[in-house]
């Protein structure tokens, strides 16, 4: 097994006000971070697709593409870099919208830089376990969505990676159908469990030497699956 931890943490800004771009890049380099900004919502979208950050700071209100199609993108990526909304509009209905679109966090404007910066601490926190992880032949980039075996890229859709990634966070856990599809689909428990199994099938035909003999995803009778990575 091989386990490597992001040493500098990297945030992207996308804002287009100027001055607020200067003050929060003085202050959060002075805090140790690594920062990079972009303007407008389509060079901001074009940067936070290639994975390399940390966390995203993202206005709503931005010039030819909005903080919200912006996180909208990133999330159908299936990359789950952490985005903290910065905007003054502080409406109910944005900050919903802002979540529902897959941000984790709302900071309305006018903010304390120190509130600010307990939030994007929590968030790395909670976000920062594993910038990669290898196990036999299987290596995982989870910053950029990638996941490779014996060298090669193995493509995976977006549902995929993120039931993928569940697993290695979780691994050594036995994980009950339910969990699974709350977790990583959203569904309830209502819901069938068959989309779990078709799509754990197929992770095993993708991950495993045999499939019909797997060593990686192992199924626990009566209960649900175990990541034994």
């Amino acid at each position: 097994m091989n386990l490597e931890r992001t040493m500098s943490q990297k945030i992207l800004i996308v804002e287009d006000e100027a001055s607020l771009v200067m003050t929060l890049t003085d202050r959060l380099q002075r805090n140790g971070y690594e920062v990079d900004s972009a303007g407008d919502g389509e060079v901001g979208l074009e940067k936070a697709l290639t994975g390399a950050y940390d966390l995203l700071l993202l206005d709503v209100m931005l010039p030819l593409k909005s903080g919200f199609d912006i996180c909208r993108k990133v999330r159908q990526s299936a990359l789950d870099t952490p985005i903290l909304f910065l905007t003054a509009r502080g409406q109910t209905i944005d900050k919903v919208t802002g979540l529902q679109f897959g941000a984790d966090d709302y900071l309305t404007k006018p903010f304390d830089m120190m509130e600010l910066e307990a939030r994007i601490e929590a968030l790395l926190r909670r976000a920062a376990p594993e910038a990669s992880y290898s196990f036999g032949n299987i290596s995982i980039d989870f910053r950029s969505a990638q996941v490779t075996k014996n060298g090669v890229p193995v493509v995976f859709s977006a549902r995929e990676f993120h039931l993928f990634r569940y697993l290695v966070e979780h691994r050594g856990a036995t994980l009950s159908r339910e969990e699974l599809l709350t977790e990583v689909w959203g569904y309830d428990a209502m819901t069938s469990t068959r989309t779990v199994d078709v799509h754990m099938a197929w992770l095993r035909q993708k991950i495993e030497e045999n499939p019909k003999f797997p060593v990686w995803i192992l199924t626990v009778r009566g209960m649900g699956y175990k990541f034994t990575g």
